[in-house]
């Protein structure tokens, strides 16, 4: 309970800081930000994605190696 308030207090709190006609008038701050750190958020996503890869790559060349160990021994 006390999560979903605080949450709805945050987001209250972000539309307020954000709308142009309320005294902080934030919106043109919190654009810049976003521009600025799109970059870094994909190319940091992209690397997740490439790591990923890997690991799907190894992990189906051990179940092929498993699975033909598996068919010798049987």
């Amino acid at each position: 309970m006390v999560a979903l308030i605080l949450g709805i207090l945050f987001i209250a709190f972000t539309v307020f800081s954000v709308l142009p006609s309320m005294p902080l008038n934030w919106g043109p701050f919190v654009v810049d930000f976003l521009k600025g750190c799109l970059p870094v958020f994909s190319a940091f996503i992209g690397l997740i994605a490439i790591l990923i890869g890997f690991a799907d790559i190894k992990d189906k060349s051990e179940a092929k190696k498993e699975e033909q160990e598996a068919q010798r021994q049987g």
